[in-house]
């Protein structure tokens, strides 16, 4: 099997950052499963890079993945979340941009894995508007898959992810407890058996005014000043895995 992962933040796997500051993720864990599960070593590339709107996933990742030799076998895509955070984002364009991947991946004789990414809206500011796009994406995005028996996998529906000790600091990544529950929705829409993370119930913390002054100079007042200067988090960052990496068998 050669699996490979285009996308974002999400799928580079931003938050999963191991000691030596190597960044791991949710799809880094699903090619170790896949390659459990078959016994034998997974080739694997992942082309995601942070802060890419879905446009550029699909026109500039997807097509490099097309162009590899040997081609994938498979391919997991998300996008859309970073367009989720923008004014004028609009569903319609995201799932004509969603059906051109599917139509490119089925002429290529690739199979083709959609993923939701999980809802971050909780804590955020503006939030309950993130959570209206993104819902109204993954409905979108299950109905195309079922169209074309595809598998798809929802983490945006997903209620036990929500809880706040699943992610970063930022409260727009998942940390690394996070990372490894997607990869187990991920193995199972793959049909893959995989245990379901569950991380126990913290303390109920309670949003302090300093905490939250601090999370805003922290974390939105940078993404913001991103904006305005028409910055991206990802401006001058390669894929961490352009070509295909053995995945031993455990």
């Amino acid at each position: 099997m050669r699996f490979l992962a285009i996308g974002d933040s999400f799928t580079e796997g931003v938050g999963d950052e191991l000691p030596d500051g190597t960044i791991r993720g949710w799809a880094d864990l699903v090619a170790a499963g896949l390659a459990a599960a078959s016994d034998e070593p997974v080739e694997y590339a992942n082309l995601a890079v942070r802060g890419r709107l879905l446009e550029p996933i699909i026109n500039d990742q997807l097509e490099a993945a097309l162009a590899m030799s040997p081609l994938p076998t498979l391919i997991s895509l998300n996008g859309g979340g970073n367009d989720m955070l923008r004014r004028g984002m609009e569903v319609s364009h995201l799932m004509r941009l969603t059906e051109h991947a599917v139509t490119r991946c089925a002429d290529s004789g690739v199979q083709l894995l959609l993923i939701s990414g999980p809802d971050p809206s909780t804590r955020l500011p503006f939030g309950r508007t993130i959570h209206q796009r993104g819902a109204e994406l993954t409905v979108a995005v299950a109905e195309l898959a079922g169209k074309h028996g595809l598998p798809f996998a929802n983490s945006f529906d997903d209620v036990e992810i929500r809880r706040p000790e699943y992610w970063s600091a930022d409260r727009l990544h998942l940390n690394a407890a996070g990372h490894r529950r997607v990869a187990g929705i991920v193995l199972t829409a793959l049909g893959h058996a995989a245990g379901d993370h569950r991380l126990d119930p913290a303390p109920a913390s309670s949003r302090r005014l300093l905490a939250e002054a601090r999370y805003y100079r922290e974390h939105v007042v940078p993404w913001l000043q991103r904006r305005l200067r028409g910055r991206s988090s990802g401006d001058g960052r390669s894929a961490k895995y352009p070509a295909w990496t053995p995945v031993p068998a455990a």
